[in-house]
């Protein structure tokens, strides 16, 4: 092996490539239209243009992975994750070709590609799996009795494909048919396979997976595990290695189980066999019931935290156990050091339910050689985040001695974190990974759901936050425009000390701080304080001998603070009337690019508050809009199918008296 290609795009693949070139080996990026600049493609060795930006032109067609891989010379393939990466016909094309697939054997993409596969090999190999229903027959008659028997509520999980997509909760009977059919929608459209199986629904569970590796002599090892229960919509947030508050009897027996899993189907390379842990259902020993869920034949997007408590590279394993060499490393040579931390940096509103975001990347920011922070970005300042791919901007990673230190690392990088002209979750984040709770282990899957009025953004400013903005603004030079003569000739008084005074605007109301003789007045007695910019966005101040550091955001009409993952938003300038409203005119717009999959209702139908109006098909998820208030339709503003643009008016109803 020489050469790779390799078969992705973004931050996996500029992962590949820096492991690549530091073992000697030739890289080869391939892209579509919308990745032309991207890093990845000035990164590698080569390059070839795959078509136009749509996946399905460009990084799912095989024939054409395969044409660059001759025409380049590569003699190996390199899948990723996602797109190709858990495709057995593409991995058998591969080989077939004549070229080494730096990943698992067809068979077993086969077996544990479909869900019910899995868990009939997984059952017959002695794994314990969730009760439920993995039949072949499909129609609704079978299936409803098949929920009868398990009983509400279940899961609705499509066999094919994760990530959520093809997934439903079902809390009753009635609700069944509906969600089945919107499950079988989604699955065909993100998988080309409508087949579902019926889980039940364990009430508190926790997202718990085992790093496996295997070679082609019949070695198997497990690298510890990570937690991932802190989800929202089925999609993992943030994770962490080793999973908090296991004992070590559980992590032995997971780290068995998995090893089972792997042997049974005779894997080879990286795999992530992902088990659900029943918190309500305990033995005698404390340890929680758990069950097989699924496994992932590929390197897991959160495999860094694996890396970063072991101190192994995971793609070099993958390279060579795919040369044919045995695992670097026997079960008793893998130890655990420290706690890591990850957190996924999407272009996305968290505010609006985390609906997915576009736009160019203006300015990124992302604090690289912080002490235990690790950076992986896919993109770079000035590219684009687009409606085709998946909204992933970096991964944010976080490695200490203990699990406290991690977590306060990956928050301070957070805060370090700069993004403008995109939205993105990143406040989000910090606030999740500075939650008490979750400082103290308490995480299941519903972690976000039940403490989403913690995770909101907080308006209260505390009086720190305001001397540290002021004090910012002073060192920069730059407070409110002089409003007489005497101001204009600078903050001089005849035989007493010079003061300035910032006017800060706190949603309405106006807060005016003096900075004087080291002191910031204007919020009740004196405060000691002075401060210094490090650099363009930290700020450092001293309350008395209490340093402070922020990061500190200023443009013309605001200044951002942020402190401890929380951020502060300060106005400069007093806010334009009106602007503080937002008067619902009855017009519901697309709150993002994207296809009208189904009208749910017609002009002149009326309406009660919270009714569906239409599903809009986003980045292969579907969004159901809804109606803000009672009233009339008067018009609809798409067809079904119709691609539509952020903003666009898809509904306007008339308010009912």
């Amino acid at each position: 092996m020489r050469k790779i290609l390799i078969a992705n795009r973004g931050e996996i693949a500029r992962r590949i490539i820096r492991t690549a070139h530091r073992m000697g080996l030739e890289t080869v990026a391939v892209y579509s239209d919308a990745d032309a600049d991207a890093p990845h493609v000035h990164e590698a060795t080569q390059a070839v243009r795959l078509g136009p930006a749509p996946a399905a032109e460009s990084y799912l067609l095989v024939d054409r992975l395969l044409d660059a891989a001759a025409r380049t010379g590569a003699d190996a393939v390199h899948p990723g994750y996602g797109f190709l990466s858990e495709n057995a016909d593409f991995a058998d094309a591969v080989r077939d070709a004549g070229l080494t697939y730096i990943g698992p054997p067809a068979e077993a993409v086969r077996v544990m590609g479909l869900k019910d596969a899995a868990k009939k090999a997984m059952k017959a190999a002695g794994v314990p799996v969730t009760p439920g229903y993995q039949g072949e027959d499909q129609a609704l008659p079978r299936l409803e009795k098949a929920a009868q028997a398990i009983g509400y509520p279940l899961l609705i999980k499509a066999v094919a494909g994760g990530g959520g997509k093809g997934m439903r909760r079902v809390d009753s009977e009635t609700e069944f048919a509906e969600a089945l059919i919107a499950a079988k929608r989604e699955a065909q459209r993100s998988f080309g396979n409508d087949g579902v199986m019926i889980e039940k629904l364990i009430g508190r569970p926790r997202h718990v997976e085992v790093q496996v590796f295997a070679d082609r002599h019949g070695n198997v090892v497990h690298l510890f595990e990570r937690d991932c229960s802190l989800q929202r919509r089925h999609q993992k947030v943030i994770e962490e290695a080793p999973a908090p508050g296991l004992s070590d009897r559980l992590r032995h027996t997971l780290g068995i189980a998995a090893i089972t899993a792997a042997h049974a189907i005779s894997y080879e390379g990286a795999g992530t066999v992902e088990f659900i842990l029943d918190c309500d259902a305990v033995d005698a020993n404390g340890d929680p019931a758990f069950y097989f869920m699924e496994m992932n034949t590929r390197l897991q997007v959160e495999h860094p935290v694996t890396e970063l408590i072991t101190g192994f590279d995971l793609v070099e394993w993958q390279i060579r156990v795919a040369r044919g060499e045995k695992l670097p490393a026997a079960q008793e040579d893998i130890r655990m050091s420290g706690h890591a931390v990850e957190a996924r940096l999407y272009a996305e509103d968290a505010d609006a339910g985390f609906l997915p975001a576009t736009g160019p990347l203006k300015r990124l920011r992302l604090p690289e050689g912080l002490p235990g922070v690790r950076i992986d970005a896919g993109v770079a300042e000035g590219g684009e985040v687009t409606i085709h791919y998946d909204p992933m901007i970096a991964k944010v990673i976080a490695h200490a001695a203990d699990r406290n230190v991690a977590i306060d690392r990956l928050v301070a990088a957070l805060d370090g974190c700069v993004v403008d002209g995109v939205k993105t979750n990143r406040g989000f984040l910090a606030r999740l990974a500075d939650h008490g709770a979750f400082r103290a282990g308490e995480v299941d899957t519903g972690f976000i759901a039940r403490h989403a009025d913690d995770l909101k953004p907080t308006a209260e400013v505390p009086d720190r936050v305001l001397a540290i903005a002021a004090l910012a603004i002073a060192a920069e030079g730059d407070a409110r425009p002089p409003r007489t003569l005497f101001e204009a000739l600078g903050p001089f008084r005849i035989n007493l000390a010079a003061e300035r005074h910032i006017d800060l605007y706190v949603g309405e109301e106006v807060r005016t701080l003096g900075l004087t003789e080291g002191k910031v007045t204007g919020l009740g007695e004196p405060m000691p304080a002075t401060g210094r910019w490090r650099d363009a966005v930290q700020f450092e101040a001293d309350f008395g001998g209490d340093m402070v550091r922020a990061v500190v955001l200023k443009d013309a009409d605001s200044i951002e603070v942020r402190l401890g993952g929380r951020a502060f938003r300060l106005g400069l300038t007093p806010p334009r009337a009106g602007s503080g409203g937002d008067a619902s005119d009855g017009k519901v717009r697309a709150p993002m690019p994207g296809r009208v999959l189904q009208l749910a209702v017609a002009a002149g139908q009326t309406v009660a508050a919270g009714d569906r109006l239409l599903v809009l098909e986003a980045m292969k998820m579907e969004h159901r809009l809804t109606a803000p208030a009672a009233g009339k339709v008067l018009s609809i503003g798409a067809a079904e199918g119709d691609q539509v643009a952020e903003g666009t008016v898809l509904v306007e109803i008339e308010a009912a008296d």
